[in-house]
């Protein structure tokens, strides 16, 4: 059962946030079933290297486990969750209800998301919801953590106080669509921001020099685990929006332990972040044990107590 005391602890992503840290985050992937055992597993394994580990909502429209109640078993296992919270399955009523029941819980991280569209998904005869939009939960969410719910009705037993985020992609086709959105979300309380994979980090340092520059609010830059060309080809084929390029996947190809090339590229892409932006969001779908491998040759140090590690270069 979860303590609130013990609760006070985990805020390792918001002091890391406020002390100006490199910021660390790792994803995590709900169980799809009941038994949670392998989910837990593999989020300890990013204990001390990670300031919180994001937990998925119904990524690519799959279905899985909620992220609250994947969210929750961390927390009780005394790892901190980002919580996603996506628009395509719930409506406003379902949407605030399920945040105010993650703030009781003790989850205290959200990234708001639109969500996947479903015909992509395992179940693309579902009705997609789309009630909101990132935009407009990110709206909802500073009226809730204001006392206030989405028609400006008071929280008779309390406001919330979540740290909330927003997705950005770097690499976007649209840059006016890209600069447009992303003021909109600035402007709609977003605190942190984590990117869709980033391959090009030519495009990831013009957006931090042109679109997000002076905005003071932490741009976290996603970099994936490519464990064979196989799977890169599958990326590319199934993520929208995403292209991994030609020149990474011939190494994959031409690599005689195809996983341990994925290692070094994603090390490589972690060092290429950590010159450019304030943090990296490692995915690791599947091989979460193989985070801190990246790390370690990429020389980020593990997390200290509390998140507090040593700030951003110059």
């Amino acid at each position: 059962m979860y303590n609130k005391q013990n609760n006070k602890s985990l805020n390792a992503f918001r002091q890391a946030i406020e002390a100006g840290s490199f910021l660390v985050t790792a994803e995590v992937t709900p169980p799809k079933g009941g038994d949670p055992s392998h989910m837990i597993q593999m989020a300890a394994t990013l204990k001390g290297r990670v300031h919180a580990v994001n937990i998925t909502d119904g990524s690519r429209a799959v279905l899985r486990m909620s992220s609250l109640s994947a969210s929750a078993i961390l927390l009780q296992h005394g790892i901190e969750p980002i919580c996603q919270m996506a628009c395509r399955d719930r409506n406003r009523i379902g949407l605030q209800a399920d945040l105010m029941g993650a703030y009781a819980l003790g989850i205290r991280n959200v990234l708001a998301l639109t969500g996947d569209p479903v015909k992509v998904g395992d179940n693309p005869e579902a009705k997609g919801v789309f009630d909101l939009e990132a935009i407009r939960l990110l709206q909802t969410i500073d009226k809730l953590n204001h006392g206030f719910d989405y028609n400006e009705k008071p929280l008779i037993n309390g406001g919330l106080d979540l740290l909330v985020g927003a997705a950005v992609d770097p690499q976007s086709r649209s840059w006016s669509g890209l600069q447009k959105r992303f003021e909109r979300k600035v402007k709609a309380g977003a605190r942190f921001f984590q990117s869709q994979l980033v391959t090009d980090f030519d495009l990831l340092d013009k957006f931090m020099n042109t679109i997000a520059a002076g905005c003071n609010i932490p741009i976290i830059a996603g970099v994936f685990l490519l464990k064979s060309a196989k799977n890169a080809n599958f990326i590319n084929r199934m993520v929208p929006g995403v292209n991994i390029p030609e020149r990474i996947i011939e190494r994959l190809e031409g690599a005689k332990d195809p996983l341990e090339e994925g290692v070094k590229i994603a090390a490589e892409q972690v060092k290429a972040a950590r010159d450019i932006c304030r943090g990296v969001h490692i995915m690791a779908v599947k091989r979460e044990d193989l985070v801190s491998p990246i790390l370690d040759i990429a020389g980020i140090k593990p997390v200290i107590e509390l998140g507090l590690e040593t700030k951003v270069p110059k």
